[in-house]
């Protein structure tokens, strides 16, 4: 098993856990976005996304490069529960849209939040959900309100593998 984390911080806090509970991880001091270079499958994604200052690149990279067959995602949601039926595109003068409940919205957060400077962005529910879609993830069932467990998408004829 491998466990990646660009902070040294949460890396010691999750040797002592695996430690504690005697399971064996190899940990390594690595950004989300160093993803190809490490020539490893997992599929756990967990209490990451909000702390990415490039979210969907970092969905498109784990699709790309680690993630096998499934994915477990977890993210902090904040805002709309409900996700509103949003037809596939709009015309450029639409602008309910944008204040419509249930939308895809993620806040930017510019200094902090939660006494935490490296939160960056917090996304609503229809936000992650959509945002996984988008980067090649089916989302097969949702066992916790913060937690999804994705299947990875075929590549399409559109992208590059």
């Amino acid at each position: 098993m491998v466990g990646i984390d660009s902070d040294p911080g949460y890396l010691a806090q999750a040797r002592f856990a695996a430690a504690y509970c005697g399971v064996e991880i190899n940990f390594r001091e690595l950004s989300v976005y160093q993803l190809a270079s490490l020539n490893e499958r997992f599929d756990l994604f967990l209490g990451v996304f909000y702390h990415l200052r490039y979210p969907l690149l970092a969905l498109d990279l784990i699709r790309r490069h680690v993630a096998h067959h499934h994915m477990l995602f977890q993210s902090m949601l904040r805002g709309d529960r409900q996700i509103a039926a949003l037809a596939s595109d709009y015309p450029f003068d639409e602008r309910r849209l944008f204040v419509c409940p249930g939308a895809p919205r993620m806040q930017f957060v510019e200094h902090s939040y939660a006494r935490d400077p490296t939160n960056w962005w917090i996304p609503n529910r229809a936000a992650v959900e959509a945002m996984l879609r988008s980067s090649g993830f089916e989302i097969l069932a949702r066992p916790e309100d913060e937690v999804y467990l994705c299947r990875v998408v075929p590549f399409t004829a559109r992208e590059i593998p």
